[in-house]
């Protein structure tokens, strides 16, 4: 089963019936061409494309190659010295290929095919929201804030036994790299860190009070995210895996909800400046699905967001980002990605998803968080591959194929919704922050545990989970997908499930 492709990682395929309970954003209608017809970036002699340019770290290099940008006819957006990344603009279709040949560029290409601002519109559907009248009728034991009883996913990690104990501290800071986050939030406002948030659409830092926030017509997936993380234990809505943590929104995608490698980049670098501990990644960069190593635009995309993540990683911050949505085996010998570059027109093509990698999410030391449901299998829709699947939390999955036990109601995952309410929705964008939550209630336990020592307790203390064999979650009598390895570590849950009581007691 391959659910529809679309940029955001919440975005799943579900059974008639349950399609209005979750939100859906899909790629605008487009006729993918031949595979060997894949477009080429757009020729935009009038209207500008954006560009990394990779050079070595430091002021030296730097400043060689931007005098060189000027006479190939780009205008320099911002640097980031520190990484030996440049963000530039230009309307030359040969911007690529003339500064590629200037000495000191280790690798150089667009960002987008579409010309900016991009003209593409994203058909996002809403995550169901509860009613007001269904949040004021919540009750829940005493101890508990309302929507606790709902949140099957809390249990399934061990969250509200790991809250008797700590509910996390509030000198460490999760960072949702994401669409904006609502910090006007009662469940967020509590724990939100204003400092440590900002507006990266452009590749370059926007502080402006309020900036990290979504538009009124933009997607509220960083938003449920964040409740998802560190929704306040106060006795309002519902409750975060790591209650007692500080949250922020570092906003990466542009009202159309792409993800621009600029973006992200400046995303990473912001956070590994700002004192962030952990950073989640719920989606992917835009717009090549996969980014392929012999491709030179590609390349450097993947060279850029390398580089910022490791940076980030160096500075402190654990990276987690969700595996993807299409039921992939990202440890295959090939995968036919029909979805890229999803800002202009989609050509399928085979790749070999060990040469082109889904970044952030295959990149070197970042956590790669699988999805289950109710029932503790692997989400119909979730990414997996021995190897590449580090670990697995609750991202949901249809009632049809795993019915959470009552009183909670919905196989989904409940979340903060902007403009104070509350909704549901599936994916492993919402399994990756259950993962950040645990690692932050690590950070909370052991504050002075470098990158290296969380992660290696966040897979240490993961309920190891044998292989779903055979694994048919739709029950038709088709293998859907193939788990390989044994319960220690395989590709449908990594090193385990999460396990936040661990995370506060060892």
């Amino acid at each position: 089963m391959t659910a529809p492709h679309a940029r955001y990682r919440h975005a799943v395929a579900i059974p008639a019936g349950m399609a209005v309970a979750t939100a859906l954003a899909f790629l605008p209608n487009t006729t993918a061409a031949a595979a060997d017809e894949a477009p080429a970036p757009v020729s935009a002699d009038a209207a500008p494309l954006s560009y990394v340019v990779n050079v070595k770290p430091g002021q030296g290099t730097s400043a060689y190659v931007k005098k060189a940008v000027g006479k190939a006819g780009g205008t320099i957006v911002t640097s980031y010295d520190q990484i030996g990344v440049i963000v530039v603009h230009s309307s030359d279709a040969d911007f690529a290929k003339t500064i590629r040949k200037v000495r000191g560029v280790q690798s150089a290409g667009a960002t987008r095919t579409a010309p900016l601002p991009t003209a593409v519109t994203a058909d996002l559907g809403t995550p169901k929201a509860l009613s007001a009248a269904e949040v004021a009728r919540a009750q829940a034991p005493a101890g508990q804030d309302p929507l606790e009883p709902q949140q099957w996913d809390l249990p399934a990690i061990k969250a509200d036994k790991a809250h008797e104990k700590s509910l996390g501290s509030s000198k460490v800071t999760v960072a949702v790299i994401d669409t904006g986050v609502d910090d006007t939030h009662p469940d967020i406002a509590p724990n939100f860190d204003r400092g440590a948030s900002v507006n990266c659409v452009s590749g370059k830092p926007d502080t402006a009070d309020g900036a990290w926030r979504p538009g009124a017509s933009e997607s509220p997936h960083g938003t449920h995210v964040a409740g998802e993380i560190a929704a306040a234990k106060n006795g309002v809505g519902m409750t975060g895996v790591a209650p007692g943590v500080k949250v922020s929104g570092i906003k990466v995608s542009n009202p159309d909800g792409f993800f621009y490698t600029e973006a992200v980049v400046c995303g990473f670098v912001w956070a590994a400046e700002h004192g962030v501990d952990v950073t989640n990644n719920s989606y992917y960069t835009d717009p090549w699905y996969f980014n392929c190593k012999n491709d030179p635009d590609q390349k450097a995309l993947l060279d850029a967001v390398t580089r910022a993540s490791r940076y980030a990683e160096k500075k402190g911050a654990v990276n987690v980002a969700a595996a993807g949505n299409e039921n992939y085996d990202l440890a295959a010998d090939e995968i036919t990605d029909p979805s890229s570059p999803n800002d202009t027109t989609p050509g399928e093509r085979v790749i070999d998803p060990s040469e082109c990698l889904d970044i952030p999410t295959q990149l070197p030391g970042v956590v790669t968080v699988a999805s289950t449901g109710a029932k503790g299998l692997k989400s119909s829709f979730s990414n997996y591959g021995l190897g590449v699947a580090d670990i697995a939390a609750p991202g949901g999955d249809s009632t049809a194929y795993q019915k959470p036990e009552p009183p909670a109601t919905s196989g989904l995952i409940l979340g903060t919704l902007p403009g104070g309410k509350w909704g549901y929705m599936a994916g492993t964008s919402m399994a990756a922050p259950h993962v950040a939550g645990v690692a932050a209630l690590i950070k909370s336990t052991h504050p002075y545990a470098s990158p290296a020592l969380v992660k290696a307790l966040l897979y240490a203390q993961a309920d190891a989970k044998a292989c779903t064999d055979p694994y048919d979650i739709d029950a038709d009598g088709k293998i859907d997908a193939v788990c390989e390895g044994s319960k220690n570590r395989n590709g449908f849950y990594g090193w385990g499930i999460a396990d936040a009581l661990d995370a506060v007691t060892k």
